[in-house]
């Protein structure tokens, strides 16, 4: 089964150079062992936009977003047997980050 895991960061996360060392290494352990498919990091910047729609008004906001209060880090594309599965790997991210939350969302089978 496939899952996206969205990572909503903490502001006062900052990867050091000893926690980026060790999500380095997850990554590398995760992609050797066929779990990790993708994971990209986001950044806020000038170019984020968000698109909304209420009553049929489209609404569009140009980022960044710094006010936001849960910021979507980045993501990454899980493959696990179950659910289950998915949360261990998670849990295994959050440790390396030290705070934060993941999302997770199954993707539907290909």
């Amino acid at each position: 089964m496939r899952f996206i895991c969205l990572y909503k960061s903490d502001p006062s996360v900052v990867l050091g150079p000893e926690k980026f060392a060790a999500l380095e290494k997850l990554i590398e352990e995760q992609t050797a062992a066929g779990v990790l498919v993708a994971t990209e990091g986001f950044h806020p910047n000038a170019d984020d936009v968000r698109v909304r729609i209420k009553d049929g008004e489209f609404t569009v906001t140009d980022g960044p977003f710094t006010e936001a209060k849960e910021i979507i880090g980045g993501f990454a594309i899980l493959e696990a047997k179950s659910k289950e599965e998915c949360i261990e790997h998670c849990k295994a991210f959050l440790r390396v980050m030290g705070q934060g939350e993941n999302e997770i969302h199954p993707l539907p089978a290909r």
